[in-house]
């Protein structure tokens, strides 16, 4: 995966390696109410990485619709990563 310009975002690459995996559940390491499952992702390195992971989101009750989402995080240099917006993605 390249990125295309300096401080850009790579295209979606829809293979989640285990970084791209491991970086989304720290982030939503005790989110609850929603599982988010992801099918791709893009990242932009900066003072550290911002990742924009394509997801099926699902809320956490019987029968509950499913609904596509970007959920963005940011990977600091040093510590944990973080939610940095959900975006329900609405036809």
């Amino acid at each position: 995966m390249t990125t295309e310009f300096p401080g850009g975002w790579s295209s979606f690459d829809y293979e989640i390696t285990g970084v791209a995996r491991a970086v989304l559940k720290e982030a939503l390491d005790g989110f609850v109410g929603v599982n988010y499952v992801p099918s791709a992702f893009a990242t932009q390195i900066v003072a550290g990485t911002n990742y924009c992971f394509l997801c099926t989101g699902e809320v956490v009750a019987p029968n509950a619709p499913r609904f596509p989402a970007l959920v963005h995080v940011f990977k600091p240099l040093n510590g944990k990563a973080h939610i940095s917006e959900i975006i329900r993605i609405k036809p």
